[in-house]
């Protein structure tokens, strides 16, 4: 149940942020749901594979940054495959990052 809230937290965090961001572009609440759903695997698998070496490169000290930078690398990814989402640039997909983060960690320490 807690990955289809977060499913639907993140495609609302993308739309909220596409209608106060010119830099971001999302046509459909559905597509901001593919968005979110696709983002959500490759983070878990191509992400992995990038924040791992980084990590160990860093002894962990600085985890927390890395996962936001491999996120927002992971989304300007995923720009490249849907016609209906749009990021003009690293910073659009750095801020989208760390706001999914944020909501995500508010949200986790609400309600579990």
């Amino acid at each position: 149940m807690g990955l289809i809230v977060q499913l639907f937290l993140n495609a609302g965090v993308l739309m909220l942020l596409a209608h106060f961001m010119p830099t971001i572009k999302v046509r459909s609440f559905g597509t901001a749901l593919a968005v979110a759903f696709i983002v959500g695997i490759l983070d878990a698998t191509v992400g992995f594979l990038l924040r791992l070496p980084l990590n160990i490169i860093t002894l962990g000290l600085l985890s927390f940054l890395v996962r936001l930078i491999v996120t927002a690398i992971v989304l300007r990814i995923v720009d490249y495959f849907f016609r209906g989402f749009v990021l003009k640039n690293f910073t659009a997909a750095f801020i989208l990052a760390v706001c999914m983060a944020l909501v995500g960690t508010i949200f986790q320490n609400i309600f579990y």
